[in-house]
């Protein structure tokens, strides 16, 4: 992974965990001001102090015209106190997480290759692309309710689709990289522990859990 796109862990002047961000942008916060990362014991530095540190074996760096640059690991907002309210990013990727890779007509659970993503009420018939109007359908089902709306096929929905919410939980799951230093801070996070542990249930499992309702 690009050094400058690895994964950081942002935390509020309170020391929760709210979201994720990059490398990059974490240096950025910090040269503006907006956040200070957190050292190797915990500490915190401002953009000019972190620029004297030097890396130890094993720590990632970027190279620059004034020197090696350590890579922050943590990240402390400086004024930002609450948690975040957000929502999750409407893809079909994320429909097939909130429905559980489950056709929502028959119940059946084929291989991720195999689902479709169906418009409860169709396109052509003024149906929205919304987590309201979005289901998992296998393809036989999807092939088979057409044009129609579940109730003129006789394809009854398994449940009612709903606009999954979004926590800090979701981000930590799908990130591809975990660092130790972040453990301290997990516990804010619901499932946090799980994720960062030795034991770390697989991220599609990780993302449906904290999809359910």
């Amino acid at each position: 992974m690009d050094v400058l796109n690895a994964p950081v862990l942002v935390l509020n002047r309170y020391y929760q965990a709210v979201r994720i961000t990059t490398v990059r942008r974490a240096l950025m916060m910090m040269y503006v001001g907006a956040a200070r990362a957190l050292g190797r014991e915990y500490e915190t530095y401002d953009f000019e102090a972190w620029a004297c540190l030097r890396p130890c074996n094993g720590e990632q760096m970027i190279g620059t015209s004034s020197g090696a640059l350590l890579a922050p690991r943590l990240l402390v907002l400086s004024r930002y106190g609450r948690l975040p309210i957000a929502t999750l990013r409407l893809s079909r990727r994320n429909i097939l997480l909130r429905d559980k890779f489950t056709c929502q007509y028959c119940g059946c659970r084929p291989p991720v290759s195999d689902l479709d993503v169906d418009h409860v009420t169709p396109r052509s018939r003024g149906g929205l692309s919304t987590w309201q109007n979005l289901v998992t359908a296998c393809r036989a089902c999807n092939l088979r309710k057409g044009n129609a709306t579940p109730e003129e096929a006789g394809m009854a929905l398994l449940g009612k689709p709903y606009r999954p919410s979004w926590t800090a939980s979701v981000e930590l799951a799908a990130v591809p990289q975990y660092f130790s230093e972040w453990e301290p801070f997990l516990a804010s996070v619901p499932g946090g522990r799980r994720l960062a542990g030795p034991n770390m249930a697989s991220t599609e499992e990780a993302l449906r859990q904290m999809l359910s309702p």
